[in-house]
């Protein structure tokens, strides 16, 4: 399309140009008087005649690129101002995308650096952070280990408590046991029933205190 127009816009130029040197070069063409004989007379004419042909040829093709000219530029033309204009539109269309695709890369570039510079700000807090969730880990293990520590001794505590109960209390029987055989030797030897009435009871009081 644009070697069509740009041809059409330089066609007058080419045309006026080979008319212009045409005829200059018929003004500056020397007219020498040539002796009147019967031949000179028809090879004159004849000359004439040759250059006058050449002049109707040359205003002939002009005639006809005129022609030509004058047909592409009135069928052409719309369709040529219409791609002009798409590819006018194309264009700002495209200026205008590269436009924003610019805005919004330099956007992005700036948060990019902005983040690049505040990284080390929060490589430092994540390790204070880091640091401060061991130390509380390592002192809730600590407390942990403390209070099982303690669960662990208390438990023992009550166990050891629980069976020096239970052998007072087997001891006790066992010395019960004991006694009332001791008591029932000596009663069926030396003690009266009044006697063994009070064994009897002092041994139940004892029992009863026992198991308090």
């Amino acid at each position: 399309m644009f070697v069509v127009l740009a041809a059409l816009s330089l066609a007058p130029r080419v045309l006026t140009a080979r008319a212009e040197a045409a005829a200059w070069t018929a003004v500056q063409t020397p007219q020498h008087p040539e002796p009147v004989s019967h031949e000179g007379g028809k090879q004159g004419r004849t000359g004439e005649e040759e250059h006058g042909s050449g002049w109707l040829a040359l205003i002939a093709k002009i005639v006809n690129f005129s022609i030509l000219v004058f047909v592409l530029v009135y069928f052409l033309r719309e369709p040529v101002a219409a791609h002009l204009g798409s590819r006018g539109t194309q264009i700002r269309q495209a200026l205008v995308t590269a436009a924003d695709t610019r805005a919004a890369a330099t956007r992005q570039l700036a948060q990019i650096e902005a983040k690049l510079a505040a990284l080390p700000a929060e490589l430092e807090a994540l390790k204070v952070r880091g640091a401060e969730e061991i130390a509380a880990e390592q002192v809730r293990i600590e407390q942990a280990g403390q209070a099982e520590r303690q669960r662990l001794l208390e438990q023992a505590r009550r166990e050891i408590e629980t069976r020096l109960r239970m052998a007072r209390r087997e001891l006790l029987e066992h010395a019960a046991n004991l006694a009332v055989q001791v008591a029932s030797r000596r009663i069926q030897t030396t003690i009266t029933p009044d006697d063994q009435a009070r064994l009897v009871d002092r041994y139940t009081a004892q029992l009863a205190e026992a198991n308090r």
